[in-house]
């Protein structure tokens, strides 16, 4: 992708934020490490729970116990919403506070949660969860005990939203430079 594309001036609306390469919010959910579910409680009140996921096959899943808050939530009603975000860089204020920026990307999706019972998505999950937090390998077998204990949801998603601010002109440039580096993010940036 084009760096001019991400950044240009941004004398621009809020909606104009919308990430429109699919392959940028594929490696959203791919690399970021926490996501967060939003289900709805009992008492009718947003939840937001934070926790290791997968995406795989277009799909969102986590491992969770069998018996608990989300997946009561989940049972009831299983409409849910999932977020991930990265934040790539603080902007640090030169004397003004409205000088003060966060950058960063994001994703917010909503779908229908599903506890899945079929062994091999249940495997499929799994190794997809071992693959993103241990992709060197080396990890074993998983043990029967523990997959017993263990339960699996699958979030389909309906709707898909990326939002990400980069900054303008130099700061996009960092921005993008920290984002290609590999490096721990966020980064402290300031004005140039």
């Amino acid at each position: 992708m084009r760096r001019d594309f991400f950044c240009k001036k941004k004398a621009m609306r809020q909606s104009k934020k919308e990430i429109h390469d699919r392959g940028i919010i594929t490696n959203l959910l791919r690399t970021c490490h926490v996501g967060r579910l939003g289900t709805i409680t009992a008492a009718g009140y947003p939840m937001v729970k934070p926790l290791n996921f997968a995406y795989s096959d277009g799909k969102i899943y986590f491992h969770t116990a069998r018996k608990g808050e989300k997946i009561d939530d989940i049972m009831r009603d299983n409409r849910v919403c999932f977020e991930v975000d990265l934040p790539i860089a603080l902007v640090k204020s030169d004397g003004s506070p409205c000088k003060a920026e966060y950058l960063y990307r994001s994703v917010i999706m909503l779908g229908r949660a599903h506890i899945v019972e079929a062994e091999s998505e249940r495997m499929h999950a799994l190794k997809s969860l071992m693959e993103k937090y241990q992709p060197e390998g080396g990890y074993g077998e998983f043990v029967e005990e523990k997959l017993k204990m263990t339960g699996i949801v699958r979030i389909d998603i309906e709707e898909m939203t990326g939002k990400e601010d980069l900054g303008r002109e130099k700061l996009c440039e960092a921005a993008l430079d920290a984002l290609e580096s590999k490096i721990h993010l966020p980064v402290i940036l300031r004005r140039i």
